[in-house]
């Protein structure tokens, strides 16, 4: 997992529970990096579930939760890190629709070794999308938070639903409506 992730999901912590949090959930996950991350690197996916897991037990949280927390956080500094990217669309609708042929394939660029989830689309209007995310990773909230976060971005809102195709979250299908 890129190392932008896990340095995201720390600055997350220290801000919404505090460094003491991000030292003990460190601590406590026994991980082989010991917590040092740069975001450019690439580090092993559990160390991220560790690290979620330590959270959930400290703050007394769901994991989904959190993981979902963590997407919305996230999307600010995906897109302070690339602008370009982003720059490149007009509404929400249309950056969603691009994920897969467009935006996955920029971030393949820059980080070859890097594992995406996929997402295939279903259908899509000007003002809704529906599309299947599939991930071996599962981490279906971090992405239903980042596609709220496209929507703000763009000043707009959605009614994102979701349904578990397969129960570990590993296949998920999105129904995306923009409201505003």
């Amino acid at each position: 997992m890129k190392g932008i992730v896990f340095t995201e999901f720390l600055e997350m912590v220290e801000t919404q529970f505090g460094l003491e949090t991000v030292d003990n959930i460190i601590e406590k996950s026994n991980l082989p990096s010991q917590g040092i991350y740069t975001s450019v690197a690439t580090y092993d996916f559990n160390e991220m579930v560790a690290l979620i897991t330590q959270l959930s037990e400290e703050v007394n949280l769901p994991a989904g939760d959190l993981i979902y927390a963590l997407g919305l956080y996230l999307f600010a500094g995906l897109k302070n890190a690339h602008p370009e990217v982003i720059q490149s669309y007009r509404s929400p609708i249309g950056l969603l629709y691009a994920i897969e042929d467009h935006i996955h394939v920029h971030v393949k660029k820059l980080y070859p070794e890097a594992e995406l989830p996929t997402f295939k689309i279903l259908e899509k209007t000007d003002t809704s999308i529906s599309m299947i995310y599939s991930s071996s990773r599962g981490l279906f909230r971090l992405a239903q938070g980042l596609m709220e976060k496209a929507f703000e971005h763009f000043n707009g809102k959605a009614d994102i639903t979701y349904e578990l195709l397969k129960d570990d979250g590993t296949e998920v299908k999105f129904d995306i409506v923009q409201n505003g």
